[in-house]
C-alpha cells in the first residue's frame, strides 16, 4: 500500500514509518518540520516538507496514489495548549480536516488518526477507562483530538470513509523529544544522562499508564489490516506513580541523586490508564514489559550524551 504518514519526523511517526516500510507498503511522509527532524525520516521513505493547516496536500494525493492516511502530525503539548489554544486547534482540528477533505478527494478510505488517551478520558476513577467511558477532555489539547475523532466519525456515515482511532496512553521510548513538555520518561532520562537529578511536578504519586512506542507501532500495523476499524485504546491499563518510574531510572543511571521537587502543574490528571481489550481482540498484544523499556530507553539517550 501506499501511506501517507503525515508527522512522520517525529517521535512516534518516525517509527511507524520504519515498521511499515519493513512490512513492505510505500510510505510518503508528510512533515514541516517544526517539531521533527529530517534525520528521522527512512531514506526508503518519500519526504515533503509540508505544512498541513497551510500548504496543498492534493498534489500528494494525486502524484503519490495515497491508499492510507496515518495522521501523526499534531501540536502535542498540554501545556502549550493553554497558553495558545488557538495554535492548538488550528493544528490539531484545521489540520485534521485539512487531510480528512484531501482523503474524500481524492477516495481514500482508510485514515489510521493518532489520539490520545489519558488526557481525553480525564481524571480515572476506578479501572482504566474503555472505549466507552464518557470522554471528559481537562485541556484545549484533549478537546481538539476529541474533536478530529468527532469529525471522522461524522463524516465517515456519510461518505466512504473507514477511519481508525488509536488513543494512546503514555508513549516512551527510543527518539522521544527531551526538551519539549511532554515525555516524562525522555525528560528524565536526558536529565540523569547529563548527571542532573530528575524534576517532579507534584507529589509524584500521580499515575501514568506508560506504553513502548514499540507496542504504539504495532497497533499501527494492526490498523492497516482488513476488518480493523474503529476506536481502540494503546495502553497496558497498569498504573505506574511517577515515583516508582523515577526510582527505576535513578536505579538504570546508577546515579546518587536528590529528586527535585516542584510545585504540581495545572490540569494535570493524578490517575491515567487506559483499557485495551478491544484492541487485544484483533489479536494485538503489548510485548515491552517497562523495566525492559526503560533499559532500552535510557541505553538510547546515554549513548546520544556521549555522542
Amino acid at each position: 500500500m501506499n501511506i501517507l504518514l503525515t508527522g512522520g519526523a517525529g517521535f512516534i511517526g518516525s517509527h511507524v514509518a520504519e515498521a511499515c516500510l519493513d512490512a513492505g507498503h510505500r510510505v510518503v511522509v508528510v512533515d514541516n518540520l517544526s517539531t521533527g527532524n529530517r534525520d528521522r525520516v527512512p531514506k526508503e521513505a518519500v519526504f515533503y516538507e509540508l505544512d498541513i493547516t497551510r500548504d496543498d496536500l492534493g498534489p500528494v494525493f494525486r502524484d503519490e496514489k495515497i491508499d492510507v492516511v496515518n495522521h501523526h502530525a499534531a501540536q502535542v503539548s498540554v501545556q502549550d495548549s493553554f497558553r495558545d489554544p488557538i495554535f492548538d486547534a488550528k493544528s490539531n482540528i484545521f489540520g485534521t480536516l485539512q487531510l480528512i477533505q484531501n482523503a474524500l478527494s481524492y477516495q481514500v478510505a482508510r485514515i489510521v488518526f493518532a489520539s490520545t488517551g489519558g488526557a481525553l478520558y480525564g481524571e480515572m476513577e476506578g479501572t482504566p477507562a474503555n472505549e466507552s467511558a464518557i470522554p471528559d477532555p481537562k485541556s484545549p489539547y484533549a478537546i481538539s483530538k476529541l474533536t478530529g475523532e468527532h469529525y471522522l466519525d461524522v463524516l465517515s456515515h456519510s461518505h466512504v470513509l473507514e477511519p481508525v482511532v488509536l488513543r494512546y496512553a503514555n508513549v516512551y521510548g527510543p527518539g522521544q523529544n527531551p526538551l519539549g513538555e511532554a515525555g516524562v520518561v525522555a525528560i528524565h532520562c536526558h536529565r540523569l544522562c547529563a548527571g542532573n537529578a530528575p524534576i517532579i511536578f507534584g507529589d509524584g504519586e500521580q499515575t501514568r499508564d506508560f506504553i513502548s512506542v514499540r507496542d504504539v507501532v504495532s497497533a499501527n500495523l494492526k490498523a492497516l489490516e482488513p476488518g480493523v476499524s474503529g476506536t481502540f485504546n494503546v495502553g497496558t491499563g497498569i498504573e505506574t506513580s511517577i515515583n516508582t518510574l523515577t526510582g527505576m531510572l535513578v536505579r538504570l543511571s546508577g546515579l546518587q541523586v536528590d529528586i527535585d521537587h516542584q510545585p504540581a502543574k495545572p490540569g494535570e490528571l493524578f490517575r491515567s490508564a487506559v483499557d485495551a481489550a478491544r484492541l487485544r481482540k484483533t489479536g494485538w498484544e503489548p510485548v515491552q514489559n517497562l523495566e525492559n523499556g526503560l533499559l532500552e530507553t535510557y541505553d538510547y539517550f546515554y549513548r546520544q550524551a556521549r555522542h
